[in-house]
């Protein structure tokens, strides 16, 4: 069996004002950076450590996962970073606020630019499937097939990807699906690297109520 853990970065400052952030390369909040620790703490507590990360060229995935690994004493461990673990790319969207994109443009298409799986802009979440699967068959399936327990630090979408893949999610149901931040997510792999059963949030009260916040963006 093996054990990877899938950490959505922290709030970032764009998250925080409610913006498509896309490629832009904000910071963490204040309350993104403490996540990102309690993420850690929560690995700590149930005896998860990670032997080695995976995560994004953006600083809000990478400060995450160093500051996540310093609260469960792992800050040693060695960290991959590649774009292909980067969030989706917003284009025109990136630095637009949410509320306002949905007044302006109606539900059905916000959902559809913020959740669909194969209508960008200018990426969509079919694109970033492309991209991210030869970094999982290359890079992250050899180390969990090593032993490792693996922790991917990275991005809404980009986990979503993943997830899709992991869960065999249908290309319409992945519309659903929403990843909070900072609380991580735990799966068992079986030697075909299927999961044994879902994936389990560490802190999954605080999961529910952040997955219907995530949903909910958009909306003031």
């Amino acid at each position: 069996m093996f054990n990877l853990i899938l950490l959505r970065h922290g709030e970032s400052e764009w998250n925080a004002k409610n913006l498509f952030t896309g490629w832009v390369d904000v910071r963490l909040s204040a309350k993104g950076e403490q996540e990102a620790k309690r993420g850690g703490e929560l690995l700590k507590e149930r005896g998860l450590l990670p032997d080695l990360v995976h995560t994004s060229v953006l600083r809000r995935a990478i400060a995450t996962a160093n500051l996540a690994l310093d609260a469960c004493d792992r800050h040693w461990i060695p960290v991959r970073r590649s774009w292909r673990l980067n969030e989706r790319h917003y284009g025109a969207l990136q630095g637009k606020d949410k509320a306002q994109t949905l007044a302006t443009y109606g539900e059905e298409q916000f959902k559809l630019w913020r959740r669909s799986y194969d209508v960008p802009p200018p990426a969509c979440l079919k694109d970033v499937v492309a991209r991210m699967l030869p970094y999982w068959e290359s890079a992250i399936v050899p180390d969990l097939r090593a032993g490792a327990t693996v922790l991917v630090a990275a991005h809404g979408n980009s986990l979503r990807a993943l997830v899709k893949h992991l869960d065999g999610i249908s290309d319409s149901e992945i519309a659903e699906l929403n990843i909070p931040t900072g609380i991580p997510l735990h799966y068992v792999l079986d030697v075909n690297l299927k999961p044994t059963k879902a994936g389990e949030y560490l802190d999954p009260a605080a999961a529910a109520e952040a997955i219907k916040a995530v949903a909910n963006q958009g909306k003031k």
